[in-house]
This record gives C-alpha cells, structure tokens and sequence, in this order.
C-alpha cells in the first residue's frame, strides 16, 4: 500500500469517527433540556393519565423536565402524525396507542404518516385489557351465559365503544368471530354517555377498559363477566380471564406505546427505553397503573417493534373480516 493510499485510509477513518463523535456525545449528555411528549388524546383520558404517572417518574430519574402536550383528533391521528415530523433528536416524542400505530391504517385512506417507517419504537408502556361487562339487568352471570344468550337472541344485543375503530369496537367483533354470535355496535361520541344506557340496560353489553365502566361497576348497575387477557386484573382480583371462563381464544386489550420520530439516534433510543423499563420497577408507578385496570409492561425497541407489527396484522384482519370500511 502506497503512503498516499494509506495516508487516504487513514483520513477517511478519521473523518467518519468525526461525524460519529457528535451523535455519541449527544447521547451520553441527553437530555440537556426540557423534552416533550405528545399524547394524541384528551387530557384526563385513560392514556393521558397512565402516560403521566409514568412520565413524571422519568423525568426525575433523569433530571430533566419533561412536558407533556395533548394534541387530540382524529382518533389519534393527528397528534402521531405531527410528531412523525418532527425532529429526530431525541426532545419531541410521542405516548400514543394501538389504533394510530395498527388499525387506523386500514380505517383512514390517508394517515399522512407510516407507523412502520416513521417512528423509532422506545418501549411499551402499559396495556388495558378489556373487560366484558353486561348490565345487572342482563339475565347472565358468566361468559358461557352470555355467549349462550347472544346465540339465542342473533343481533338483539347492544354494545358500546368510543367510537368505529376504537379497541372496544374491534374487540366487540372478534369476539363475534370466535363465538359465532352476532351483535349491533353502539358508537359513542363521549364515553361518559355509556355508562348510564349500560346500566339501564339499552346498551348491556362493553367490551370495555375499567375506567370507562368503573362507576356502573361499582354501583352494582354492571357486572364483570371476564378480562380479555392471559393474566388477572390486580384491580378485579376475582374476576376470571377469559382462559379461565372458556374462551381462551379472545385476548383483545389496548395498550399504550413511546416512540420517537424516524432517525433519532440508537444510543437516544436505548437510553430512553432504559428509563422507561426502570420507571416501570417503581412501586408507586405499578401501583397507580393497576389501579386504573392496566398493568406495566416495558419491552426493548425491537420487542416493541415487533409487538407492534403483531397487533396490526391481527387486527387489520378482524377489520377485513368485519367489513369495515376506510373513512
């Protein structure tokens, strides 16, 4: 090798290192300033609230401030899109959920965004299984009753949900699909209106997070026949799993994610999935979430990454199957 061709090699090194230093020094000093993170839903919503608590045990770990903006609509959309623009470097993130990362792609002809390619996932944050609940005035009292009843009476039932597309609706088709019933979905505008029609029993049936149905729960007008998850709710300790009650085939929950816009350094990203994963070890924090019908359940990136794809193809074929069609 010529001096020239080494001197040539050796620059090219040297220079490369250069254009690495500034990403690995940015990442050993993160964060040096205050950090935002998007919730694309109302302020005192379920996924607000939970994001929160978690949020506030990171931003003391890391001493730094961390500002949480609510940009609602859209389902979701609109807040998940902004950030997709954003820049990548670690100081604008986005807490959003399963339907602007999976299924909305199959309910809205344009997202403006791609949740596969626009995003660097972080970590899962928390997950709320749905709770099959029927009103009191429901003459059943275990999931078998219900499906049994449902059979019997083909489209007489009612269920509620936030609205087309929300994990409550999705999870009202697929039980239809496992269960072979049939049932008419109830969308509501403001959840807040369910709880009254549940308990009067014109809409006895939800598939539902507990926070939404806590209040006919706790005043006897609803009843919980099953959590739609593999493991029990720390906040209904006697309710059974859906395994448990029979249908071990229906598992539908919602769940809650941090992501950071596309580009955004690995050393950011790992770094931030770490304090997520550390803030989810908190006693406090656990116990807030579980209060809230929801549990803790941090992942790596790329478990995430792959939770995500899982999700979508799983509900998009429920959506294809249920014939629903893009808004």
């Amino acid at each position: 090798m010529t001096t020239t061709r080494r001197r040539a090699l050796l620059g090219a090194t040297m220079g490369l290192a250069a254009l690495a230093l500034p990403f690995s020094a940015q990442a050993q000093n993160y964060p040096t300033r205050t950090i935002t993170v998007v919730i694309p839903f109302a302020g005192g919503s379920a996924s607000d609230v939970v994001t929160r608590i978690m949020l506030d045990k990171m931003s003391k770990s890391m001493g730094q401030t961390i500002v949480v903006e609510n940009r609602p609509g859209a389902g979701g959309n609109t807040g998940t899109f902004q950030v997709s623009k954003a820049a990548p470097d670690g100081y604008t993130l986005v807490g959003t959920g399963i339907g602007p990362l999976g299924p909305n792609k199959a309910l809205v002809r344009d997202l403006g965004y791609d949740p596969a390619k626009d995003f660097e996932p972080i970590s899962l944050l928390t997950v709320f299984p749905n709770i099959i609940v029927s009103s009191a005035k429901l003459p059943v009292n275990s999931l078998k009753e219900l499906i049994d009843h449902a059979k019997a009476n083909p489209g007489a039932l009612n269920f509620g949900s936030v609205g087309i597309g929300s994990s409550q609706h999705l999870a009202g088709e697929l039980f239809q699909q496992i269960t072979g019933t049939k049932l008419t979905h109830v969308p509501y505008r403001n959840i807040a209106q369910y709880g009254p029609d549940l308990i009067a029993g014109q809409v006895p049936l939800g598939f539902q997070w507990l926070p939404n149905v806590n209040a006919p729960l706790k005043s006897g007008g609803a009843k919980p026949l099953a959590v739609a998850d593999k493991q029990r709710l720390a906040a209904l300790p006697n309710v059974p799993t859906t395994a448990e009650a029979g249908l071990p085939a229906y598992v539908s929950s919602g769940w809650f994610a941090l992501l950071a816009p596309r580009g955004t350094p690995k050393p950011i990203v790992d770094k931030l999935s770490a304090e997520v994963a550390q803030a989810m070890k908190d006693p406090e924090v656990r116990e807030k979430t579980q209060v809230l019908g929801a549990y803790p359940n941090p992942t790596s990136p790329e478990e995430l990454r792959k939770f995500i794809a899982a999700e979508t193809a799983k509900w998009i074929a429920v959506i294809d199957k249920a014939g629903i069609k893009p808004q």
